[in-house]
């Protein structure tokens, strides 16, 4: 597989990954072109790749690229935008409460607050410390792209059967696996974590995987406005997506650049999806790091749990409770 890789919008590339802001790419990207949008905005908290607005003028300057956002995505698309909580003299406010308005206003539907549970990070002093962000997943439409069987996570009760009733004997679990739910237990990418380069705040390349395998099909567009390390391009073309990104810190697109060349080369670590967070008592359970290797699309070390299907859900089709398990 030889990525066509572009740093310029090209609709005939496999990779757009351009260095600068993001609305400055917006322009070229026409209507309804990505069928996935991901990504986490910078939190107003004075990192190297923001400059600290009043939280009124953040919010503008969000809303901005949101409603672009709106206009490039498909309408069977999603939008997950991943945030946690902007800190003003120790008080904490919610970045997802404060977005919702902006996503309201454009008449996208939230399906999940996801919340992404992670156990380290900063220890606070005069509040609990923080363990959790939140995903807010929108859909343009009711009728979108929710492959659910391609995200399955092992039931905890396998050979469960039902005792009595009409389907007495039978599994009562879906063979293929349990929702995942809406709180997903994933580690954050901090100093020993496989996937760890210099950037602060890293998306881990499981977090995204869940989502593109959820929420496009094969050959589909997924779009991080915010791109960083290109994580989401490494989880987008590893299942055989298309990326497209904007970073304006020259040094993280460089090593972004890095690490896709890693991955075509079959030198890329990452975490695997189907690895537990680990456990001293249950040692046994550890999984060795995935390798990532472009070319064959993926080497692993062990084989994914579960294949993507390609079925949209549409609101207003109900199905039994035993496929939603």
């Amino acid at each position: 597989m030889n990525l066509r890789k572009s740093t310029i919008f090209d609709p005939n590339s496999d990779i757009i990954y351009f260095c600068g802001d993001v609305k400055n790419l917006l322009g070229d990207i026409p209507d309804e072109f990505v069928q996935l949008i991901v990504t986490s905005p910078p939190y107003n908290i004075g990192k190297e790749y923001e400059k600290k607005l009043e939280i009124d003028e953040y919010l503008k300057e969000q809303e901005k690229i949101i409603s672009e956002c709106v206009r490039v995505l498909k309408d069977e698309g999603s939008i997950c935008w991943q945030v946690g909580n902007y800190v003003d003299n120790g008080e904490i406010i919610p970045l997802d409460i404060l977005l919702f308005p902006i996503f309201s206003k454009f008449n996208l539907h939230l399906r999940n607050r996801i919340i992404w549970h992670f156990g380290h990070g900063l220890h606070a002093t005069n509040r609990f410390s923080g363990r959790y962000e939140v995903v807010l997943w929108f859909t343009k439409s009711n009728n979108y792209v929710f492959n659910l069987d391609a995200v399955r996570i092992p039931q905890k009760y396998p050979t469960k059967k039902y005792y009595k009733g009409p389907k007495k004997g039978k599994l009562s679990g879906n063979p293929l696996g349990k929702n995942p739910s809406d709180i997903w237990n994933i580690p954050n990418v901090k100093s020993n974590h496989v996937e760890k380069t210099e950037h602060p705040c890293q998306f881990p390349v499981e977090l995204i995987e869940r989502l593109v395998l959820s929420l496009t099909n094969e050959k589909d567009w997924v779009f991080d406005p915010f791109m960083g390390v290109a994580s989401t391009a490494i989880a987008s073309l590893l299942h055989n997506r298309k990326a497209i990104g904007a970073e304006i810190i020259e040094g993280y697109v460089n090593i972004g650049w890095e690490r896709i060349d890693q991955a075509e080369k079959g030198e890329l670590r990452i975490r695997p999806m189907n690895r537990p967070v680990y456990d001293p008592k249950e040692p046994q359970d550890y999984l060795p790091p995935r390798i990532v290797n472009l070319q064959s699309q993926i080497t692993d070390q062990q084989p994914k749990l579960f294949e993507n299907n390609k079925n949209s859900y549409n609101e207003g089709t109900e199905q039994t409770n035993e496929n939603n398990i």
